[in-house]
């Protein structure tokens, strides 16, 4: 097999000024208006996501994998320009994404919001299902929503279980014909990632699916610094690596943008994976390795 790259970043968080209508002001929508108009908008950085996204161009990846929230206030003008956002990055079959918490605050007609995301969160024959399955020669790409509305003040998310049912049965058929699964997910599965306030309700009965059916890769956002969490596997144990926002100044409360290329390519005895790290440095003011990092991945 022809070794293939896949650029993952996540948590972009589009620069979008909230103006809220009276109706919209009572939701969740007001509370995430207000955490930015206190400070999540000097962290979240517009031109430091262009920088990032120049910086993946130039290692020219094969496809491209960005693990949701895309946007903040899940209002309707923010889907289209995050459409467009989208188009200007790779050809839809070269780019695949999956919501996150905050492109899901409420709920929203699916023609304004996630159906206009749809070339880049569906199947191969352009059917929409969760999960959706995108092969790339020996890769498939396995997108699952955990985004849904929750109460105020939680950040939680659920797959659900005819989602995990059709994913389990998925991930076997991949798993028999000799594919390479990565799955993509934006609340972390790995126990203890984030708080509790913010974590994957079913992720105990996600990691069982895994454990079952295999896979060779998870990859996730969501959680405010980088992470390698190792899940149980059929075969052994499966690398589970998730980054924090792709738009984050580096401060306190989070790590900084970063983004990772991911060379996966076959062996005799199942896959092997090059991890390349890069990082947003301040002095310098450019994305910089942060390491090269190999993996054995058992059939």
């Amino acid at each position: 097999m022809t070794a293939t790259t896949l650029a993952h970043f996540s948590d972009p968080h589009l620069a979008f000024e909230p103006r809220l209508s009276l109706l919209q002001r009572f939701s969740k929508r007001q509370l995430s208006a207000l955490s930015w108009a206190r400070g999540r908008r000097r962290l979240q950085q517009h031109d430091l996501l262009e920088r990032l996204v120049a910086d993946v161009r130039a290692a020219a990846p094969d496809h491209w994998a960005i693990t949701g929230d895309i946007g903040n206030f899940s209002l309707p003008g923010e889907f289209p320009l995050a459409a467009r956002w989208l188009s200007s990055l790779a050809p839809a079959a070269q780019l695949s994404v999956v919501p996150g918490n905050h492109d899901a605050l409420v709920a929203l007609d699916h023609a304004q919001g996630w159906g206009l995301w749809q070339p880049w969160m569906s199947n191969d024959d352009g059917s929409e299902s969760w999960p959706y399955v995108r092969e790339r020669g020996e890769l498939a790409l396995v997108g699952v929503s955990s985004a849904l509305p929750t109460l105020p003040l939680l950040a939680s998310g659920r797959v659900g279980a005819p989602q995990l049912q059709r994913l389990e049965t998925r991930l076997r058929e991949l798993g028999e014909r000799g594919l390479c699964r990565v799955l993509m997910i934006h609340h972390p599965p790995a126990p203890g990632a984030v708080s509790r306030r913010k974590a994957l309700g079913d992720a105990a009965e996600l990691r069982a699916v895994l454990a079952r059916a295999g896979a060779e890769l998870v990859i996730h956002g969501h959680a405010r610094d980088a992470r390698l969490d190792a899940l149980r596997g059929p075969a052994g144990v499966i690398p589970c690596l998730g980054l924090p926002s792709a738009s984050a100044v580096p401060s306190r409360h989070d790590a900084g943008a970063r983004w990772q290329l991911l060379r996966i390519e076959r062996t005799g005895q199942g896959w092997r994976l090059q991890q390349r790290v890069r990082v947003w440095d301040v002095g310098v003011q450019a994305f910089v390795s942060a390491g090269t990092y190999r993996f054995e991945l058992p059939r």
